[in-house]
C-alpha cells in the first residue's frame, strides 16, 4: 500500500485513486478482460479478502490499528468498475471468530459459491501475464523505496501513538504521484508504507526471482522435493546399505513425490494465488522495563511466503545501524529475528515496531521499552532546565514518566479559498495529553513540505491552545499543501490542509493573470537571471510575452528591464551596479493588456559569488541595501591572459548566456571583459559590449539573427591593456534549445470527497525542466473552464476542490517548462461529483431492551457515518466478564441482520456479559463499537414496560420536529398503555427534562412545535402501562432547531388528467439513496391505494382512487442523506378539495386569462382579442359573427398564438353592417371554452367613431405634426415659456407662431433641435394674455396646435408665474434714508397679481403716510418715516401667488434698529443741509456769444436759507460793477448782469459765488464778443492806410 498524503489522511474517505503509474495500463487491459464478469468476481474476492489475510492478522491490527479498519481492497484483481471497494473487515482479537465470519460470507448464497471459481479463472489470467508481477513487484519496491516517508494512517482518528521526528516530509511530488493498486492487494495491518531501505539492483533481483518461482509453481513444471546435501561420511554409509533397503527407500521416494505433485496439482487448481502468503507473526516482540546501561534484546518470529523481511522501527524511524556503530544490532537467521540495544539510556524509551512485509501484505508487532533509574540518580538540574535542556522523554507527571505524549487536532481547518491580496488564517486547536506545563510544543507550518519561517508575508501565533498562521496578503506563491506540526520531543503529529488562491481582478478586462514565483539565479557583479512561472489564466488570450522590472533595494522607482515582450521563462538581466542589491518583477502581456506584477523577488546583491559567500559568513556591519566594493591598488600593470572554459550555458531565439572562468594570469587588480562575436564559418569578429566592459563571468548576447549559427570569445582587459582572446566557442545556432513540452495524456478522474474529485495524467513524452501543470475544470454542457490551480503543481496527480456535489466535470491538464505551456490535454471523461464510499463508522448506544435467563435483546444506533452508502446489516460480538475481567469475544450471528434491535440466544444465566456491534455495507465491515457496559444476564420481573428503543428525529424545521420510536420489547405484566415523549435543552441539566404530552400516546410517533429555531434540544420516550411509567429509551443524538437552506416539502399536485400524487424532491442525493414513502409513519405496504414511481431525485406516489381510507399522514424519508424528510397531511377538508379539483382537471375548459375585447388601433384598424392563462400547441380557434363563422381573408386577419394564448382579428374597417355580435371559440384537446362581445347601438357607433377618429389622426402623423400640443413652463426666471413637441419634420419645414390670429414675428428660424419648439414671453402680464396658436407646414401638410390663455387658464399661469417671482425673492434687508428707514427685497420681475402684505411683529400693518409700502422696479419696499422706538420689531413680507403664501422676515431691534436709527439721523441732517444751502437755480448760460456794440444782459435767481451773498468773478479774479457794467441782487433771489456796450475786452469767463451757512454754489458763464466781417475789413484797410 503505497503512502497517502497527509491532508487526505484526515479527510473523512480514503482516495480510492492511488495507483501507480507502471501498473496503471496493466490493469486496465486486465480489467477490460474481466469486465463481463466483475460483478461476481469481485463478491468473491471480497469474500475471499474478508476470511483470510485481515483476519488471519486481526491480533497484530488490533495492537496496531486505533481506528482498527483493515484497508483492504481483497484480492490483485481491483476493478474499479465493478465498484467492489473493500476495506478489509474490522479487526477483532478473536480470530477464530472471524474465520467463522468469513466462511458466512463464501456461503451466503449461490453466486458467492460460483465466485470462486470466477476468482480462480480471474487469478489464473494474472498468472499469464508475468509482466502484472512483474509490475506489483516493481510497486512493492517502490513502496519500500525511502524508509523516511513511513508514516502511520490516521483516516478515522489522530492516532495516540508516538513517532519519532521525520527527516523530511511528503513532498508535493510525491502526495501528486499517481499511484496505481499493486497486485495483489496488501490486506495487513492499516499502515501506509514507503518501505525499506534497499538498492534497486537487489529490487530488480528480488522481483526476477519471484516471479520466476511463481512461474514455476503455476505451470507444474519443475515440482520436486528439496533435497538436503549430504556430507562424504553419509554417502558411504548410503552405499552400504543393502539392495532391499535401497529399493524400498527409491519406492518411497517416488510415491512422495507422486502424492506432492498431485497435492500441487490440486491446490494449484483450486485456487493459485493460496500459493502465497501474508507475513504472519508466530511470536511476537514483548515490552522490556530494564535499569539504565542495562542491554535488552528484541525477539520475534515470522512466517509467510515469499520470505517476509523485517525491518526495525524506533518510534516509527527505521533503525540504521551504520549510523548507530555499537548501539544496535539486528539479525535474521532462519525466521527468527532480533533487536539487541546496548547500554540504554532514557533517549532509548520509545515504542519499537517490528514491520514484516512481502507482496503479499505488510504486519506489523509493537513493543515498548522503558528505562528506569534508581531513586535519587536523577539529575536534579534536568527538572529546572525548563522545555529546551530538559529530554522530553522524561516529561514528570504524577504517575512517573511520560513515556509518549498524544497530540491531536480539534478545530481544524478545512480546505481554504481566497484571492490575491485578501488575507487567509487557518487555524487548529491543539490537544496534548499529558498536560505538562513545563514542556511547551514546537509549532511548526509547512508549505508543500518546506518549514515556513515568519515573515511580512507569513504571521504566526501560538496561543498555549491554539496555532494559526495567517496570510496577510495572499499571493498565488501561497498556493500549496499546508501542514501543521507539533512536536513534543521524539513525538509529533500533523495536520494537513490545501490552499487555494486565485488571481486578483485584473485593472484591464482580458489582461492575464500576473506572473508567479520570481528568482534570481547565478548573480554577479552586473549580471543576474531572472526566472518565473507562468500563469494559469491568460485572460482568454495567448501570453504574447513578458516584461521584467527591476528597482534597487532603498528607492520606490521601477525600471523596466525589456523593451520587447519575452515568452521564454527566464531572462538575463545585465547593466548592474556592483554592490547594490536589486529587487525584481515580472509582469504578462496579452493583445488585452498588460497584467498586474508578480509578488516581487528577494533581494539579490550585484556581487562576486565568492565575495557574496564571504560576506554571509563573516558579515561585517549591518545590512544597509548597498555594499561598497574596494579593490586593492595593483602592484604592478600585468596585461591579463585569456578566460577559459567559455562555454554557452543558454540559448533562446532572443539572447545566448555565456559562461567563463577568469584567466589565472591577470595581476592584483580587478579585471574585466570584452565579449566578441562572429558568424560562424567567418572570422569577421565583432566585438558586443564596445563602451563598457562587463565585469562578470557571464554575459547575454543580445541583437543575434534567429537560426544564424554564431561563435563567441571573450577577452580580459585591465589598465594594462586587452589580453589575448579565449577559445572561441562552438557553433551555436540562435533558437530555443528548449521546446514547450507537449499535452499530457491519459487523464483520468477519480471519486474522493463530495466536493472534490482526484485526477491523473502521464507525463508527456520527451518533457524537459518541468515546472509543474496547470489543471482546468468545466461543469459538462457549460462551455467555461475554470483553473483548478493557479501554481503549477508537480508530479501527475492533484486533488481538484472546490466542486459543486451532483454536478458533473471533465478536466484537462497542461505542462508548463520555460519554454511556455503545453497545450491542452485531452478532456477527460466526465465524473459525477460524490464521495467515494468507505466502510461505516461504529454503531453506539448499545442498550438492553429485554433479558430473560438465556437471552438478552439489545438495540442500538445507527453508525453516524454510513461510508457512502446504505447500511447492509449489522454484526453483534458477546463476551463474559468475570469479576471484572473481560473474556474472549464470540460472534453473535453469523448472518448479518438488518434491524437493530437483536436477540442473543444460549446467555447463560446471572452471568455479565459486554457487547459490541459492527455495521457492514458494500465497502465492508466497519470499526466495532466501544464495548458496551457490563450487564447481567438475567430474568426480568419489573411490572412496568422496558424502554422504547429507534428513537430517531425527522423533519427537523426551525419551530419543529417529527420524533419516531419502536415500542419496547419488553412490555411488562400488562399491554402497554401509552407512551410519554420527555424533552430537553441539549446544554442543561438532567433536572430540566420536562414531558411534552400529559396524556399517553397511543401512537408511536410525534410532531413536537414551539421550538426556539438555533437551539439545541434531546429527547427520550418513556412508556407506561398500568404498573406505572417504565425506563427511558437512550437519549436521543442532539438535535439543532433549524430549516436548513434548500429544504423542501412534499407537495400534492393534480395533473391535467385529474390524477392525485404526491410529489418529493431531493438534490442532495447519493448514489445509494432512495425515497421512503410511509402512511403514519408506518411503511406502506399495501400497494392497492398508491402507486410509487422514484426517477433520479423525484419521488411521486400517486392515488389511485383518493377516499377516506387514504386520510392520514404521507411522510417521505431520503436514504443516505443528512436527514432530508417531510410529511403532508391529507384530513377530510383536503380530501374534498383536491376531489374538486381533480374533476375540473378531468373534465377541463381553457381557462381564460381575459375575455373577448375590442380595441381601435393605430391606423383606426378595429383588434379583437382574448387572452388564454395557456394553450398547447394543438390548440385552434373558431371565429363567429352573428352565428355564422367567418374566416381569414381581406377583411379579417386572425391569429392564434399557442405560446403567449393570445387569439387575436383584425378588422382595417368598421363599417355599418359590422354591428352585431363577435364569438370566439377555443378547443385545446378536450379543453374547450369561448367569449362573446356584442357592438350594437351607442356602443357600435362610439367604436365607429373612435375608428374614424384614430384613421385621421394616423394620416395627419404622415406628415410633419404635434406630438404633445402647445403647452406652458416658467422658466426660472421667471418667464414664461410655450413649447411643443413635434415629430416628422424635415428641413423644409415651417413653424409660424400667432396670437389672437395675429402673427408674431420671431427673431431667427427655428432649428428644431431634439423635437421641441419654444416661443419665451419676458415679464408675462395680463396684456400678454389671449389665445396662442402654432402652425407646422410643409410639402406634405401642415398641422396645428393652440393654447388659451385666458380666463382660468389664464389665471393658473399667473399663478405659477407669481410662485416663480416670490421664490425669486431676495431676503428682507435694511436701508436708512432722509426720510426714516426702508425694507426691501428685490424679485425677478413683479407683476401686479403678486400681492404684498408686511407683518410687524405678528400684527398686519395698516398704512398710513407714515408707514407705507411700494414697488420701485423690482424692489418691494416697506418705508417707516420718522421712525420711534415702538417700530422695533420683527418684520414679515408676505407674498401671496394665489395659492400659497411666501415669506421674508427681518430682525428690526436691537443693534440692528440702532445702527439704522443712527444713520437715518445723519441723512436727515444732510438733507437739510441740502436744502436751504446757496445754490443758484437758473437762468445763466453756459456760453453767451455776442456782436460787439451790442448790449448784454444776464440774469439769474439764487436761494438760500439764510439769503445767500452774491459776488462775481471774472477770469477767476473779482469783478464788481462799474459804469459799462452794472450788477444788481434785488429781493434776495434775483441776480441780472448788464453791459450796454459790449467790445472784444468783455470776453471772458464770468463767475456768480452764492454763499451762506450751509454752502456755497459758483455757476460759470462764457462771454465771447465777435466783431462783424465787414467792420473788420474794414479797420484792417485803415489799418494799413495808417501804415503806408
Amino acid at each position: 500500500m503505497m503512502s497517502l498524503p497527509f491532508y487526505q489522511r484526515h479527510h473523512e474517505h480514503y482516495d480510492r485513486a492511488y495507483r501507480h503509474k507502471a501498473l496503471e495500463s496493466t490493469v486496465s487491459q486486465y480489467q477490460k478482460e474481466t469486465k463481463s464478469k466483475s460483478a461476481v468476481y469481485a463478491q468473491g474476492s471480497t469474500a475471499y479478502a474478508r476470511g483470510s489475510a485481515a483476519y488471519r492478522h486481526a491480533s497484530a491490527a488490533n495492537l496496531s490499528l486505533d481506528s482498527s479498519a483493515a484497508y483492504s481492497h481483497g484480492s490483485s484483481a481491483y476493478d474499479l468498475e465493478s465498484a467492489a471497494y473493500s476495506y478489509g473487515s474490522t479487526a477483532y482479537d478473536h480470530s477464530a471468530a472471524q474465520s467463522k465470519r468469513s466462511a458466512a460470507y463464501s456461503l451466503d448464497s449461490e453466486s458467492l459459491s460460483k465466485s470462486s471459481a470466477a476468482y480462480s479463472r480471474g487469478s489464473e489470467s494474472i498468472n499469464k501475464l508475468a509482466a502484472a508481477y512483474r509490475l506489483g513487484a516493481e510497486a512493492y519496491s517502490l513502496g519500500l523505496k525511502d524508509s523516511s516517508l513511513m508514516i502511520e494512517d490516521q483516516s478515522y482518528k489522530m492516532s495516540p501513538k508516538a513517532k519519532r521526528a521525520k527527516q523530511n516530509l511528503i513532498s508535493e511530488d510525491k502526495e501528486n504521484e499517481a499511484i496505481d493498486y499493486s497486485v495483489p492487494i496488501f490486506t495487513g495491518r492499516e499502515v501506509s508504507i514507503s518501505g525499506i531501505t534497499d538498492t534497486e539492483e537487489e529490487r530488480i533481483k528480488e522481483s526476477a526471482a519471484y516471479v520466476a518461482q511463481r512461474n514455476l509453481f503455476a505451470t507444474g513444471e519443475g515440482v520436486s522435493v528439496s533435497k538436503v546435501a549430504k556430507s562424504t561420511s553419509e554417502e558411504e554409509r548410503h552405499e552400504k546399505k543393502s539392495r532391499k533397503v535401497a529399493i524400498r527407500e527409491s519406492a518411497e521416494r517416488v510415491a512422495l513425490k507422486k502424492t506432492l505433485e498431485e497435492t500441487q496439482a490440486f491446490h494449484k487448481k483450486l485456487n493459485q494465488d493460496k500459493l502465497l502468503h501474508a507475513p504472519e507473526f508466530v511470536i511476537e516482540p514483548r515490552s522490556h522495563t530494564i535499569w539504565e546501561k542495562q542491554n535488552v534484546k528484541f525477539h520475534c518470529s515470522v512466517a509467510g511466503w515469499p520470505a517476509p523481511r523485517v525491518t526495525w522501527y524506533k518510534n516509527n524511524v527505521p533503525i540504521n545501524v551504520q549510523t548507530h556503530p555499537g548501539k544496535y544490532i539486528i539479525e535474521s537467521r532462519y525466521g527468527l529475528h532480533s533487536l539487541e540495544i546496548s547500554t540504554c539510556d532514557f533517549d532509548d524509551i520509545a515504542q519499537y515496531r517490528a514491520s514484516a512485509m512481502n507482496v503479499k501484505g505488510e504486519i506489523s508487532a509493537y513493543a515498548s521499552l522503558v528505562v528506569k533509574r534508581y531513586k535519587g540518580d536523577i539529575d536534579a538540574s534536568l527538572l529546572y532546565a525548563g522545555t529546551v535542556s530538559m529530554p522530553l522523554g522524561l516529561g514528570v507527571t504524577p504517575h512517573g514518566y511520560a513515556s509518549r505524549f498524544e497530540i491531536s487536532f480539534v478545530d481544524k481547518f478545512d480546505v481554504a479559498f481566497g484571492r490575491e491580496g485578501e488575507t487567509i488564517s487557518l487555524g487548529c486547536t491543539v490537544v496534548i495529553n499529558p498536560d505538562i506545563k513545563r514542556f511547551k510544543p514546537d509549532i511548526e507550518w509547512y508549505r508543500n513540505g518546506v518549514l515556513i519561517t515568519p515573515s511580512k508575508w507569513v504571521q504566526m501565533h501560538w496561543s498555549g491552545e491554539r496555532a494559526s498562521l495567517t496570510l496577510t496578503h495572499a499571493n498565488k506563491e501561497d498556493e500549496g499543501l499546508y501542514t501543521l506540526r507539533v512536536v513534543m520531543g521524539d513525538y509529533y503529529e500533523e495536520y494537513s490542509g490545501y490552499v487555494f488562491v486565485r488571481d486578483a481582478d485584473a485593472e484591464i478586462p482580458g489582461a492575464p493573470g500576473a506572473p508567479l514565483d520570481v528568482q534570481c539565479l547565478d548573480a554577479n557583479k552586473d549580471y543576474v537571471i531572472v526566472s518565473w512561472k507562468q500563469p494559469a489564466v491568460d485572460g482568454g488570450n495567448p501570453i504574447l510575452g513578458y516584461f521584467i522590472d527591476r528597482c534597487e533595494v532603498g528607492t520606490t522607482h521601477w525600471t523596466q528591464c525589456n523593451e520587447t515582450p519575452v515568452k521564454f521563462a527566464r531572462f538575463p538581466v545585465t547593466g548592474l551596479i556592483e554592490g547594490r542589491s536589486y529587487i525584481f518583477r515580472v509582469r504578462a502581456v496579452n493583445k488585452a493588456g498588460i497584467s498586474l506584477p508578480s509578488r516581487v523577488s528577494e533581494p539579490v546583491a550585484a556581487l562576486d559569488p565568492a565575495d557574496r559567500a564571504r560576506l554571509r559568513s563573516h558579515p561585517s556591519a549591518p545590512w544597509t541595501g548597498q555594499i561598497i566594493v574596494t579593490e586593492e591598488e595593483p602592484a604592478e600593470g600585468v596585461v591579463p591572459g585569456p578566460p577559459t572554459d567559455l562555454q554557452v550555458i543558454e540559448a533562446t531565439k532572443n539572447y545566448v548566456v555565456l559562461s567563463w572562468k577568469p584567466p589565472g594570469q591577470r595581476g592584483h587588480e580587478g579585471i574585466m571583459y570584452f565579449v566578441e562575436k562572429c558568424v560562424a564559418g567567418t572570422e569577421d569578429w565583432q566585438r558586443v559590449n564596445t563602451e563598457i566592459p562587463v565585469k562578470s563571468p557571464r554575459f547575454a548576447v543580445f541583437d543575434l539573427s534567429e537560426g544564424k549559427s554564431y561563435c563567441f570569445r571573450v577577452r580580459c582587459c585591465n589598465s594594462a591593456g586587452i589580453g589575448e582572446p579565449s577559445e572561441a566557442t562552438e557553433a551555436t545556432v540562435v533558437d530555443d534549445k528548449l521546446d514547450i513540452p507537449k499535452a499530457p495524456g491519459r487523464i483520468m478522474p477519480t471519486r474522493n470527497t463530495d466536493t472534490s474529485v482526484v485526477v491523473t495524467w502521464t507525463e508527456p513524452p520527451d518533457a524537459k525542466e518541468l515546472v509543474g501543470y496547470y489543471i482546468e475544470s468545466s461543469v459538462v454542457g457549460s462551455g467555461r473552464w475554470e483553473p483548478c490551480n493557479n501554481n503549477p503543481v508537480k508530479g501527475t496527480r492533484f486533488i481538484c476542490h472546490g466542486l459543486v456535489n451532483g454536478e458533473k466535470y471533465v478536466f484537462r491538464v497542461r505542462a508548463v517548462n520555460a519554454a511556455g505551456l503545453s497545450e491542452f490535454s485531452q478532456d477527460s471523461e466526465p465524473i459525477e461529483v460524490q464521495a467515494a464510499i468507505a466502510a461505516p463508522s461504529p454503531p453506539y448506544d448499545i442498550m438492553v431492551l429485554e433479558s430473560v435467563r438465556d437471552s438478552m435483546a439489545l438495540g442500538w444506533k445507527q453508525p453516524k457515518v454510513t461510508g457512502g452508502t446504505e447500511i447492509t446489516g449489522y454484526y453483534v460480538n458477546y463476551r463474559e466478564v468475570v469479576d471484572g475481567v473481560p473474556g474472549k469475544w464470540m460472534e453473535a450471528n453469523i448472518k448479518a441482520i438488518s434491524e437493530r434491535a437483536y436477540r442473543i440466544q444460549n446467555l447463560k444465566e446471572n452471568v455479565v456479559y459486554q457487547f459490541q456491534v459492527a455495521a457492514a455495507n458494500l465497502a465492508g465491515v466497519g470499526t466495532p463499537s466501544l464495548p458496551s457496559q457490563p450487564f447481567k444476564c438475567e430474568e426480568w420481573t419489573i411490572a412496568v414496560p422496558g424502554p422504547p428503543h429507534d428513537v430517531a428525529c425527522i423533519e427537523v424545521r426551525k419551530d419543529s420536529l417529527v420524533l419516531l420510536w419502536k415500542e419496547p420489547v419488553y412490555t411488562g405484566r400488562s399491554p402497554i398503555a401509552g407512551y410519554y415523549v420527555d424533552m430537553k435543552e441539549t446544554e442543561a441539566k438532567e433536572e430540566h427534562w420536562r414531558s411534552v404530552n400529559e396524556k399517553p400516546l397511543q401512537k408511536k410517533y410525534l410532531k413536537i412545535g414551539g421550538l426556539k429555531e438555533g437551539v439545541s434540544y434531546v429527547f427520550r420516550v418513556r412508556a407506561t402501562n398500568q404498573a406505572g411509567v417504565g425506563k427511558p429509551s437512550n437519549v436521543t443524538e442532539p438535535v439543532v432547531a433549524e430549516t436548513r437552506p434548500g429544504t423542501k416539502e412534499v407537495v400534492v399536485n393534480v395533473d391535467d388528467n385529474g390524477v392525485i400524487s404526491l410529489n418529493f424532491e431531493c438534490d442532495q442525493m447519493s448514489p445509494n439513496s432512495k425515497f421512503v414513502w410511509s402512511k403514519n409513519y408506518e411503511p406502506i405496504e399495501d400497494d392497492s391505494r398508491l402507486n410509487i414511481d422514484t426517477k433520479g431525485g423525484k419521488s411521486k406516489a400517486t392515488f389511485k382512487d383518493l377516499g377516506e381510507d387514504d386520510l392520514g399522514i404521507y411522510s417521505c424519508v431520503v436514504t443516505d442523506t443528512d436527514g432530508v424528510s417531510s410529511s403532508l397531511t391529507i384530513d377530510e377538508e383536503e380530501m374534498k378539495r383536491l376531489l374538486a379539483l381533480s374533476h375540473e382537471r378531468k373534465f377541463p375548459t381553457v381557462p381564460l386569462a381575459s375575455e373577448l375585447a375590442v380595441e381601435i388601433l393605430e391606423k383606426g384598424e378595429v383588434r379583437f382579442w382574448l387572452q388564454a392563462e395557456k394553450l398547447s400547441g394543438n390548440a385552434k380557434a373558431n371565429f363567429v359573427f352573428n352565428d355564422k363563422e367567418i374566416f381569414n381573408g381581406e377583411k379579417y386577419k386572425m391569429k392564434v398564438d399557442q405560446k403567449t394564448g393570445l387569439v387575436e382579428m383584425i378588422m382595417d374597417k368598421l363599417e355599418d353592417k359590422d354591428e352585431g355580435t363577435y364569438t370566439f371559440q377555443l378547443q385545446d384537446g378536450k379543453a374547450t371554452n369561448q367569449s362573446s362581445l356584442v357592438l350594437i347601438g351607442d356602443v357600435f357607433k362610439k367604436l365607429q367613431d373612435e375608428a374614424d377618429f384614430q384613421r385621421k389622426e394616423w394620416h395627419r402623423r404622415q406628415g410633419p405634426h404635434f406630438v404633445d400640443k402647445l403647452g406652458w413652463e416658467v422658466t426660472d426666471d421667471c418667464n414664461v415659456m410655450l413649447k411643443c413637441k413635434v415629430a416628422n419634420i424635415k428641413k423644409e419645414t415651417h413653424i409660424v407662431w400667432y396670437k389672437d390670429d395675429r402673427e408674431i414675428m420671431v427673431d431667427e428660424e427655428h432649428d428644431f433641435k431634439d423635437g421641441v419648439c419654444t416661443l419665451l414671453i419676458s415679464e408675462f402680464s395680463k396684456k400678454d394674455a389671449g389665445v396662442y396658436e402654432v402652425i407646422l407646414k410643409d410639402d406634405r401638410g401642415k398641422d396645428s396646435s393652440e393654447l388659451k390663455l385666458k380666463e382660468t387658464a389664464f389665471a393658473d399661469l399667473m399663478n405659477e408665474v407669481c410662485r416663480r417671482i416670490a421664490l425669486s425673492a431676495t431676503d428682507l434687508k435694511i436701508q436708512s434714508t432722509a426720510e426714516g428707514i426702508r425694507l426691501y427685497s428685490y424679485v425677478t420681475y413683479y407683476v401686479e397679481d403678486l400681492r404684498v402684505g408686511w407683518v410687524h411683529n405678528d400684527t398686519q400693518i395698516k398704512f398710513t403716510d407714515r408707514v407705507k409700502t411700494g414697488v420701485t422696479g423690482e424692489q418691494i419696499w416697506l418705508q417707516i418715516n420718522e421712525p420711534t422706538p415702538q417700530d422695533k420689531g420683527k418684520y414679515t413680507m408676505e407674498l401671496f401667488d394665489g395659492k400659497t403664501g411666501h415669506k421674508k422676515t427681518v430682525d428690526l431691534s436691537g443693534q440692528a434698529f440702532d445702527e439704522a436709527f443712527a444713520e437715518f439721523q445723519r441723512l436727515k441732517q444732510a438733507a437739510i443741509a441740502e436744502k436751504n444751502r446757496a445754490r443758484v437755480l437758473g437762468g445763466l448760460p453756459d456760453v453767451v456769444t455776442i456782436q460787439e456794440g451790442k448790449a448784454l444782459n444776464l440774469s439769474c435767481t439764487v436761494w438760500g436759507d439764510p439769503t445767500p451773498e452774491v459776488s462775481w468773478l471774472k477770469n477767476e479774479k473779482a469783478f464788481v460793477s462799474d459804469a459799462n457794467c452794472i450788477l444788481k441782487f434785488e429781493s434776495g433771489k434775483n441776480v441780472s448782469f448788464t453791459i450796454s456796450t459790449v467790445s472784444t475786452l468783455d470776453s471772458g469767463k464770468y463767475s456768480i459765488v452764492v454763499k451762506n451757512k450751509y454752502g456755497t454754489e459758483t455757476s460759470d458763464v462764457t462771454v465771447s464778443v465777435f466783431i462783424p466781417e465787414e467792420e473788420r475789413q474794414s479797420e484792417q484797410e485803415k489799418k494799413k492806410e495808417a501804415k503806408k
